[in-house]
């Protein structure tokens, strides 16, 4: 059973209204430990949050199982693993270090105890438990909290959104055909080696398994080593030596074909070492085709048949159109934030252009806000359908035209409130480029699941940030006007 937060407290336990943050300060970790404490501070919003968390996590029963990590700290972790970008290792250890987190925390002292240590492995298991879906509820929490408390939004104030995209890199290596075969063998050698240690008598066959490693190893290494190289007779070095490579490949997937009836399928843990062994040759099979069509046969390789990695492989092949890096690896994430800068809506698009989305994030905005004033896009955006469609709703649509203009749209964006909400629409880039130094450049995390979780948890803890930044301005103002009266 999971708790929300630890209420018992002791003493010389600072409580966490009792926090205290300089106002002048320009730490990221400050202005996220202050968004939170006025979030537990709060008694509506805490309720949110805690309501939120509870309906995904505690599906358990309660009254149940012995006590897991409470859900305050695992919400705060969560959220200073993205504000400050660290890695599991970092978090892990300012957990158990840093004072000011183990304060917001509620662990700060225990009279005359030892203090409380995290395990790595805990804080792991426990924060990766954050879903998408939760963590977009959250954010709507947030961003009301934001509005409604901390920049005082009237009911009354239309919303200005600009909406852009940008690129979020998964954790692969730049991919060949080549050296994607190879994943593949050294991954059905991995776990060949799993049976072999679990079933020792199953060694006799496979005494060479290192040796099979180490030789289609060298032999991609001299394929990619011609492959990126010139010289005399090129084309006819890398033909020999891809012929040499998918010859040791073959010969092991022969042997592995005719050894793997063998294995022992004592229980579910055998039963998925070998659908994942399967898995790995099918794709070995594919990759062995695309590599004797390319490099041996010459030919041009259609898109939809590649893979990025066969690890991630949700990651796509993204150029758009940029002289540095002219391509990126992962998805592209689409944000759309207001004028105080809160990311309110984010999404993750699945083989879709910019254009393709325009009206789907519309008609989330229009369900969830009733007043717009303006919505503002880049070019990449731009259709006609997707203009008028807009306009219907919102009064203000900065949309410029992807090509040449006619009378009517030269004269529509010639206009000054145009021109003015097109000039503030770049506002939309900073907040990318915050969301990246906040950890959203390349996703560290395994899996689509945990990718989408990472880009929600990114857009929270940024959103936490910014309204953390503007409490603190609010409090050195209020300072500042008490020492001059």
């Amino acid at each position: 059973m999971r708790k929300r937060f630890t209420t018992e407290l002791t003493l010389g336990q600072t409580l966490i209204k009792d926090i205290k943050i300089d106002p002048k300060s320009k730490n990221a970790l400050d202005h996220l430990v202050v968004a939170l404490k006025e979030l537990y501070c709060n008694p509506e919003y805490n309720e949110k949050i805690f309501s939120i968390i509870e309906k995904y996590l505690s599906k358990a029963d309660r009254n149940n199982g012995r006590p897991g990590m409470n859900l305050w700290t695992i919400f705060v972790l969560a959220q200073v693993r993205l504000c400050l970008n660290y890695s599991y290792c970092m978090l892990h250890n300012s957990a158990n270090n840093h004072l000011l987190l183990r304060q917001l925390l509620g662990i700060d002292f225990v009279f005359n105890e030892e203090p409380y240590v995290f395990e790595y492995q805990n804080i792991y298991d426990n924060v990766s438990k954050l879903s998408d879906e939760m963590l977009k509820e959250i954010n709507d929490v947030i961003v009301e909290f934001g509005h409604k408390e901390v920049f005082k939004k009237k009911e009354s104030t239309a919303l200005h959104l600009k909406t852009d995209s940008f690129v979020l890199e998964s954790n692969v290596h730049f991919p060949t055909d080549y050296n994607l075969l190879w994943d593949c063998m050294r991954k059905s050698i991995d776990t060949v080696e799993k049976f072999i240690i679990k079933y020792p008598y199953l060694r006799f066959g496979w005494r060479k398994i290192k040796s099979w490693r180490f030789d289609i190893k060298n032999s991609m290494r001299e394929v990619g080593k011609i492959s990126k190289s010139s010289g005399k007779n090129k084309e006819k070095r890398l033909h020999d030596a891809t012929k040499l490579y998918l010859k040791k490949i073959k010969l092991l997937l022969e042997k592995i074909n005719k050894e793997k009836e063998n294995f022992p399928l004592s229980d579910t843990v055998d039963v998925a070492i070998i659908i994942e062994l399967e898995r790995y040759i099918s794709l070995a099979i594919k990759h062995i085709d695309l590599v004797e069509r390319r490099i041996l046969k010459g030919e041009t390789i259609p898109q939809a048949e590649k893979m990025m990695s066969i690890f991630e492989t949700y990651t796509e092949w993204v150029a758009k159109g940029k002289s540095r890096p002219p391509v990126e690896l992962g998805k592209m994430v689409s944000i759309t934030s207001d004028q105080y800068d809160l990311i309110l809506y984010h999404i993750i698009m699945d083989k879709e252009q910019d254009r393709d989305i325009v009206i789907k994030i519309a008609d989330k905005m229009l369900s969830k806000y009733k007043k717009i004033d303006s919505h503002s896009f880049d070019k990449g955006h731009w259709s006609a359908e997707n203009r008028d469609l807009l306009a219907l709703e919102i009064p203000r649509v900065i949309l410029p035209k992807l090509g040449k203009l006619n009378a009517k749209e030269k004269e529509l964006e010639s206009s000054k409130i145009f021109k003015r909400l097109k000039n503030k629409h770049s506002a939309v880039e900073s907040n990318i480029n915050e969301l990246e130094h906040r950890g959203l450049d390349r996703c560290p995390d395994r899996g689509y699941h945990h990718f989408k979780a990472y880009v929600a948890l990114g857009v929270c803890a940024y959103n936490l940030k910014k309204i953390g930044k503007k409490i603190l301005e609010n409090q050195l103002k209020e300072l500042l006007s008490v020492k001059a009266a």
